[in-house]
């Protein structure tokens, strides 16, 4: 059975969505993610649709699933890398996907799942002066 990627990164997971996603993928994958957040104790989930040229209603919910879920295990949901053309379909399906950040790139996503969470910037500065 295929499956989609799911790493971690710190407190976060990250997914790479690279193939067009049908329904049991789709289910596949918000069920691993989901465990995975259970699993981790993971407090982000960076979801990367860059490479994601359509987008169907189905899709959209599971989308929004993930969020919802996440969320009520204490994660927050990025979405990045969001195609014009995806964009536009969501919008005319009437999907609003609450609950779902989204940003430009995967580190724009970052950054907003840092400030999600209220983690500090560990920039080299940084982790000097918390050791001093």
């Amino acid at each position: 059975m295929e499956r989609i990627p799911i790493l971690k990164m710190g407190p976060f997971l990250l997914v790479t969505i690279q193939v067009d996603l049908y329904d049991r993928l789709a289910l596949t994958l918000e069920n691993d993610l989901i465990n995975m957040v259970s699993k981790t104790e993971a407090k982000g989930v960076l979801i990367d649709i860059s490479a994601v040229s359509i987008v169907d209603s189905f899709m959209g919910r599971i989308l929004g699933n993930i969020a919802s879920m996440s969320k009520i295990m204490d994660a927050a949901t990025v979405v990045v890398g969001m195609q014009p053309a995806v964009a536009i379909t969501l919008v005319e399906l009437g999907l609003t996907l609450a609950g779902v950040h989204t940003a430009l790139d995967v580190e724009q996503g970052m950054e907003l799942l840092r400030n999600k969470i209220g983690q500090l910037d560990t920039d080299e500065e940084g982790l000097y002066d918390s050791f001093i």
